[in-house]
């Protein structure tokens, strides 16, 4: 037996959440309901300009393995933080959560802080990300552990983590690593954004190298360039083994050699939406390495975004298993 389930590798930051109404997005500049890259300066006159805030360690990725570590999953993380406060915030709600944190920690000389992503929620639950990346986006191959890799069922690219000049190649060394020893690659696409900045790259790796792609709607149809749904799935699930695709209120769909799967969505009043597809990724990953069918690895993750988007943060506040339990999906 491996020694972790799963391994995630992705950005590593702390979240900043805040409610704002339409007119404050519009008066900021921000663009609703997407992800948008922004700098150190723009990230301290957003600080100040929003209300309250709740700070909790973040990154897509990171929530994914923090939600399997709290199914009782052997996890473990690779991202970048600085030898900051937030930094030591980041390290420390990660291995609270069961998951591995060794990632060398950049020092308190390095140019850059640790990223921190400003998610302002909107009253009808929508999040509009405005992420400073920091020291995250230098993630670098030598921070990859290959021993740590090869000792994986499966690990979990996150998709934002391509928007950086070394990632793509740490991404590369840990699949040949994982691979080599017989692990399985998951990749989220993240983004429709992301999506359009490293489409051939993603293509390329989905092709040469991932056996599981997560996705929603938005960024299937980028990916493939289609407004057609139902062929991009097709399309996709032609080059990979296992695709999950979210579709909002809509469920999910799983589609793996030839035969396909709804998982409905469980109706729930949409208070933050912020990591529900991240959580759906983990509690899907989570199922399938305990053994679970592929239709019940999507109900699964639908239960699971069902409960993140039901609170304010992207991480698990209820218990996860009886939320399974109740919905009877043990």
């Amino acid at each position: 037996m491996k020694k972790f389930q799963v391994v995630g590798i992705g950005n590593a930051m702390v979240d900043i959440l805040a409610r704002a109404d339409e007119g404050f997005l519009s008066e900021a500049g921000i663009e609703k309901g997407i992800m948008q890259l922004i700098d150190m300066d723009r990230a301290v006159d957003l600080y100040s300009r929003i209300g309250p805030a709740k700070e909790i360690s973040g990154g897509s990725a990171a929530n994914t393995i923090a939600g399997i570590a709290q199914l009782g999953g052997r996890t473990a993380y690779v991202g970048k933080v600085k030898d900051d406060q937030l930094g030591g915030i980041f390290a420390h709600d990660l291995r609270a959560q069961g998951a591995v944190y060794d990632t060398p920690l950049a020092p308190k000389s390095a140019e850059h802080e640790t990223g921190r992503c400003i998610v302002l929620v909107t009253p009808d639950g929508e999040r509009s990300m405005n992420t400073y990346l920091g020291v995250t986006e230098f993630l670098e191959p030598s921070d990859i552990d290959d021993a740590q890799m090869a000792d994986a069922e499966w690990i979990y690219l996150e998709g934002y983590r391509f928007d950086g000049p070394e990632s793509h190649e740490a991404f590369a060394k840990a699949i040949r690593a994982t691979k080599g020893a017989g692990g399985r690659v998951s990749l989220t696409l993240s983004d429709p954004f992301c999506v359009e900045r490293h489409r051939d790259a993603f293509r390329q790796m989905i092709v040469d190298g991932v056996d599981l792609l997560f996705c929603n709607r938005a960024e299937l149809l980028s990916m493939y360039q289609t407004d057609d749904f139902d062929a991009a799935l097709a399309q996709a699930a032609t080059e990979v083994e296992i695709l999950a695709c979210t579709d909002s209120e809509n469920g999910a769909h799983i589609l793996s050699g030839g035969d396909r799967w709804h998982a409905p969505a469980i109706p729930t009043e949409i208070v933050d939406a912020t990591g529900a597809g991240d959580l759906f990724a983990g509690a899907f990953l989570w199922a399938l390495t305990e053994g679970r069918s592929l239709e019940l690895c999507g109900r699964i993750g639908c239960v699971a975004a069902s409960e993140i988007i039901s609170h304010i943060g992207a991480r698990p506040e209820a218990d996860l298993h009886a939320l399974f339990e109740r919905h009877g999906l043990n």
